[in-house]
This record gives C-alpha cells, sequence and structure tokens, in this order.
C-alpha cells in the first residue's frame, strides 16, 4: 500500500493520497475498472452500506456503469452450433 514518491490525488474527491491523512480513516485502493488509487471512502458501497462491493470500484466508475443501458439478449449474435 506504498505510493510512489509523487503525490497523487484521489480521482473522486480530489485531495492527497498521504498516509499522515489516510492512516486512521481506512487508507487508498486501487479501482478494478479505471485503475486509479482513491480513497477507501471514496470507493462504491456494496448491499451494507458500511462495506464496499466487490469486485472494487470507485464511485464515478459505479455512475457510469449503472448509467449504460444493458444490452438485451436479442442483441446477442447467434451462433450455430454443430454444422
Amino acid at each position: 500500500m506504498l505510493l510512489g514518491i509523487e503525490p497523487r490525488n484521489c480521482k473522486v474527491c480530489k485531495e492527497g493520497l498521504y498516509r499522515n491523512k489516510t492512516f486512521l480513516s481506512g487508507g487508498w485502493s486501487r479501482c478494478a475498472l479505471c485503475e486509479d488509487f482513491v480513497h477507501y471512502s471514496c470507493l462504491a458501497c456494496g448491499k451494507v452500506s458500511f462495506l464496499k462491493a466487490r469486485p472494487r470500484v470507485c464511485k464515478i466508475c459505479r455512475i457510469a456503469q449503472d448509467s449504460t443501458p444493458p444490452v438485451p439478449p436479442s442483441a446477442t449474435i447467434p451462433v450455430a452450433v454443430g454444422s
């Protein structure tokens, strides 16, 4: 959980990811979709509000996922079986 020398900012809240700020407040984690480091509190919530969703996804990526329309099953390409 050590970050490099260069300072990084959370993509969700735009605050710094420094150990002196995040040590007692949960730390940080990497989003599974965008691969950016975000504060643990900036990850999307799971079924229970104090637990985080798995895989770890930031709030911005979760909103983007929810806004994309699902693909209807009739839109899939049929595949010929056993020709």
